[in-house]
């Protein structure tokens, strides 16, 4: 997935297309809001105060009075400090419920998106869109947006609250503005091409450590250890010196801030002390007040540069999610039909199919397999095997023709009956970090735990399963990585099993089994395909003698099609192909 880059210093389309999120939360939202505009006013009542008590509680002497206002200065305090935790606790929790929100909807789509869009996309991509990018946005409400809303109202107010109380001292304090702005347009022109570097570069990271540990049988039994590690350490690398690049303009622009800061305080102090000594009608009060109100003025500057490349971070990660939620890359589900159970019976009628352009996979293929058959697929890799079972499924669209089960398009199927009636058993079995039983159900609360023991007891894998060390509680790790790939395939048996569907589809399922469950296999795969209509891959062709229905592919097409003795008759490649295997 390519990422682009908008130019921008500031998407607002994306940045209310994130505000949206907020709309469940509204009333929470304006709460924040209100807090934040609430303390924008208490903070500048503090320097107004302390002027007031200065020049009259202190220079003329008043301890009544001095106390009193102190008094009013430490409720201010409490009062701003509640109505700061108001503030942080909504607008996190505000952040937190829209990510909350955005996950569920970005897997959802994820989980919708054609086979093609993950034969392209690296995993890790997809694992940092869904996390890491993701905690950016919720950074634009705890830390972003309504800070600088408040920091904005309260750099405008602590302005007008300066010329409110002296318009001399207010210009004399103002002098270092321009530079300040100069300043900061340079800080956030640069620091948004850095962090969208930053993020570009964590998602290289997970992508590269994702794919390798993976392939670490790879790595390793090719002794590439040093050579991965080389190449992670330049990547580790590019993400180091991308960071150090918004670390420098951090360190250039916040130290530009104080420098500055500090000169409008000593202009304050020579021009206020020059007016005191010659009569000009400033007091100490002023001074002080004046002094208080440019720090306030300064940090608003600051934090409003530093909230706003936390909202710049935010959007550069919303404008990488929404490029994943506006991949128009879904499989049609416009399909009314629902069909709890159908007969089986399959036709691919002149069906063309490609991955890539002008590379035909399928060409003008068509042949039909009545309900309850068994058709086997044979064929040297490439042939096209393995993409009628995925255009079966639909799990990718086909180019010309049609396919029909019991005389009616796959199209016209909802993708969820279709699916519901078709089980596939791969040669890779993928099994989740879980229990056996929850790996056979997948939390389908209609296959009740005696559902699945009497599925296991049918199809003879019972035994094996309460062999195990807590039976059908068995956490079989990682990608079932503490089971033998034979176990594995009795796993996806029984998994296929208890849904009892019509189309069984087994693709090389008994390739590579172990002699300790070849048995089991060739039990448990009677038991599944009787009664159905069933579809095998094979490159052990001693499997599929008894088929009715063999077609031969070579390139798309089919070069040969009958029973096995039919074939074996014809004397051509499957004949071939039969008695070398036999010879070996």
């Amino acid at each position: 997935m390519q990422e682009s880059k908008t130019g921008k210093i500031l998407d607002i389309s994306l940045l209310f297309r994130v505000i949206a999120f907020a709309k469940p939360y509204k009333k929470q939202f304006f709460i924040a809001a209100l807090s934040a505009i609430l303390l924008s006013f208490l903070a500048p009542a503090r320097p107004i105060l302390i002027n007031y008590a200065i020049d009259n509680f202190i220079m003329i002497s008043d301890p009544e009075n001095l106390f009193k206002i102190t008094v009013l200065l430490i409720v201010l305090l409490f009062c701003e400090g509640f109505i700061q935790f108001f503030y942080i606790y909504l607008s996190t929790w505000i952040g937190q419920n829209v990510i909350l929100d955005l996950r569920k909807k970005i897997f959802k789509h994820i989980i919708s998106l054609k086979m093609s869009f993950f034969d392209k996309t690296p995993i890790g991509t997809l694992v940092t869109r869904s996390v890491s990018d993701i905690e950016t946005i919720a950074d634009i409400f705890s830390q972003g947006l309504l800070v600088i809303i408040a920091e904005l109202l309260k750099l405008i107010i602590v302005i007008a609250v300066m010329f409110y109380t002296d318009w001399r001292l207010s210009i004399i304090a103002l002098l270092t503005i321009p530079v300040l702005l100069i300043a900061t347009a340079w800080f956030k022109r640069n620091i948004k091409a850095s962090f969208q570097d930053v993020r570009d570069k964590v998602s290289s990271i997970n992508s590269f450590v994702q794919e390798h540990i993976v392939g670490m049988n790879i790595v390793q039994i090719f002794n590439r250890e040093e050579a991965e590690f080389k190449k992670f350490k330049e990547i580790n690398l590019e993400h180091r010196d991308a960071h150090l690049r918004s670390i420098f303009y951090y360190a250039v622009f916040f130290p530009v801030v104080e420098v500055l800061s500090a000169v409008s305080i000593g202009l304050i102090i020579w021009y206020g002390g020059e007016g005191i000594l010659s009569g000009k009608n400033i007091t100490i009060g002023e001074i002080i007040a004046f002094i208080l109100l440019i720090h306030m003025m300064f940090r608003p500057i600051r934090q409003l540069a530093d909230r706003f490349n936390t909202l710049q971070m935010g959007i550069v990660g919303s404008e990488r999610v929404f490029r994943v939620l506006d991949t128009d890359n879904k499989i049609k589900d416009d399909g009314a039909l629902e069909v709890l159970n159908v007969d089986g019976a399959i036709s691919f009628e002149n069906v063309w199919f490609k991955y890539k352009e002008d590379q035909w996979i399928l060409k003008d293929l068509s042949f039909k397999i009545e309900a309850g058959k068994f058709l086997a697929l044979v064929g040297h890799t490439g042939a096209g095997k393995s993409s009628i079972i995925r255009i079966l499924n639909r799990f990718y669209e086909i180019d010309k023709g049609d396919i029909k089960i019991d005389d009616t398009s796959v199209n016209k199927f909802t993708l969820k009956s279709l699916r519901k009636n078709i089980a596939l058993v791969q040669q890779e079995v993928f099994l989740f970090s879980d229990s056996i039983l929850n790996n056979i159900t997948l939390f389908d609360n209609s296959i009740s735990r005696e559902d699945v023991i009497v599925a296991a007891k049918q199809i003879g894998i019972h035994d094996f399963i309460t062999s195990l060390p807590t039976g059908f509680d068995y956490v079989v790790g990682e990608r079932g990585v503490t089971l033998s790939s034979g176990q594995r395939q009795l796993i996806a048996f029984l998994r296929v099993y208890v849904r009892n569907p019509k189309i069984l589809i087994l693709d090389e399922a008994t390739a590579s089994i172990d002699s300790a469950t070849e048995a089991l296999l060739q039990n448990a795969l009677e038991k599944l395909s009787k009664d159905r209509t069933t579809i095998v891959i094979a490159h052990r062709l001693s499997t599929i003698v008894k088929a009715d229905k063999i077609l031969l592919l070579r390139d798309g097409v089919i070069e040969e099609e009958g029973n096995h003795q039919a074939l074996l008759a014809l004397k051509g490649e499957y004949f071939e192909m039969y008695n070398n295997q036999i010879k070996d």
